[in-house]
């Protein structure tokens, strides 16, 4: 025996077959545990689907479903080989079958098909509560509801509008169709600066309480056309003032260079405005005619783009009392006398009223006051009295009397 383990050849031998052996161990024990849990495509996984489309299976030219969800969340388990494949293409259809059932209220599976039968599928919910009804079709009229009114140009408003078609057909149950009270289209207005040629419009549908419902309505979309107008009104201009010109001083005249103005605004303004004025001009401290811009005070919403100020005329008076003048007689007979009566002074007051500057410095030597006694008898006489001043045409001078008496000796 120790002579074996003296020889070469023995060691070799024997060192291989423990080399061969501890192969053979460790080849095992690794291939052992692969099998279990790393060959590809052997383990089981679970993928949740979210808003999976649910189909309707009944005869949809004759019936109406309502309750039934738009979607439903399915599970899918199985190995990743197909479960991979499923989930990228989701080439399966889930489903309720209504084929056969009467109208009323039925409890229904969710079914699917077209699934591959190494997968299992978990449907959420599994049944559902479905209406059925019979199919109603009726015709109603189209209307509109604007929106962003405000946002219009200043004075602008939508005319007269058209809505094609103008009416449109809606296909519910019956019980639906009853519901229905509103029929129109949204017309937002904000940015709209011209008319509104063909818009597309969707079409909605509400109940008496606001909400929408679901039914199917031919043609979904309308087309809304309407004018954009500025209407106008033409109304008298008015002058406003404020103040007193100073004592002494009379305004004759105050107007404008026009009567009439064009008011732009909506029609629901312009009914309001009768006339336009403009804004105050103050009076006080002014002493002669003078002309003066002044603009328009309009009421919101309206404008007058033609005319935005106005000139406006004033014509100032003033009053001067040139007091005590006194009365020279002509065509007096030598001889005889006179006695003045009334006024019994032989004076009287004068009131000199113009627009000119120079009103102001007249005096008592401006002016000549005249009676003519020619020819007249022993007696009391009235007699015009003729007033000579200043010659100018925008002066008025006026005489405390135009006749006085006069008694003749």
């Amino acid at each position: 025996m120790d002579s074996w383990f003296k020889s070469k050849w023995f060691i070799r031998v024997l060192s291989l077959a423990f080399a061969v052996l501890l192969y053979v161990f460790v080849n095992v024990e690794v291939n052992t545990t692969s099998s279990d849990s790393t060959i590809p495509g052997r383990a089981t996984e679970v993928e949740t689907l979210e808003e999976v489309p649910l189909e309707v299976r009944i005869d949809q030219e004759q019936y109406v479903v309502s309750g039934v969800p738009e979607h439903v969340t399915v599970s899918l388990e199985g190995t990743s080989a197909i479960l991979a494949p499923t989930l990228i293409q989701q080439n399966f259809d889930v489903f309720v079958d209504l084929h056969g059932l009467e109208e009323g209220k039925h409890t229904v599976e969710v079914q699917h098909e077209n699934l591959s039968n190494q997968l299992t599928a978990y449907i959420e919910p599994k049944t559902i509560e479905v209406t059925i009804e019979k199919r109603a079709t009726e015709e109603f009229e189209v209307g509109a509801e604007f929106l962003n009114t405000d946002e219009l140009p200043d004075g602008h408003e939508l005319g007269e509008y058209s809505i094609e078609p103008e009416t449109v057909t809606i296909t519910s149950s019956q019980s639906i169709i009853d519901e229905i009270a509103i029929v129109n289209v949204y017309v937002n207005l904000s940015g709209v600066e011209e008319s509104i040629n063909s818009r597309e419009l969707p079409v909605n549908v509400y109940d008496t309480q606001g909400n929408e419902l679901n039914v199917r309505v031919e043609p979904e979309n309308v087309e809304f056309s309407a004018e954009l107008d500025n209407p106008s009104k033409t109304v008298p201009l008015t002058v406003a003032t404020t103040g007193e010109v100073p004592e002494g001083y009379e305004i004759t005249d105050i107007s404008a260079n026009v009567e009439e103005i064009e008011v732009f605004a909506t029609s629901e303004v312009l009914e309001d405005i009768e006339e336009i004025s403009t804004e105050e001009i103050d009076l006080t401290g002014i002493t002669e005619s003078t002309t003066t811009e002044a603009s328009l005070k309009l009421p919101d919403g309206a404008t007058a783009p033609e005319m935005e100020t106005v000139e406006v005329d004033i014509e100032v008076e003033q009053t001067e009392t040139i007091e005590d003048v006194s009365f020279e007689t002509q065509g007096l007979e030598d001889g005889r006398d006179f006695q003045f009566i009334e006024p019994d002074t032989g004076r009287m007051d004068l009131m000199v009223t113009g627009s000119q500057p120079g009103i102001g410095e007249l005096s008592v030597e401006d002016f000549l006051l005249t009676i003519d006694l020619s020819g007249m008898s022993t007696g009391e006489h009235i007699v015009p009295v003729t007033i000579q001043g200043p010659e100018a045409d925008d002066v008025k001078v006026t005489g405390e009397y135009e006749e006085i008496t006069v008694a003749i000796n």
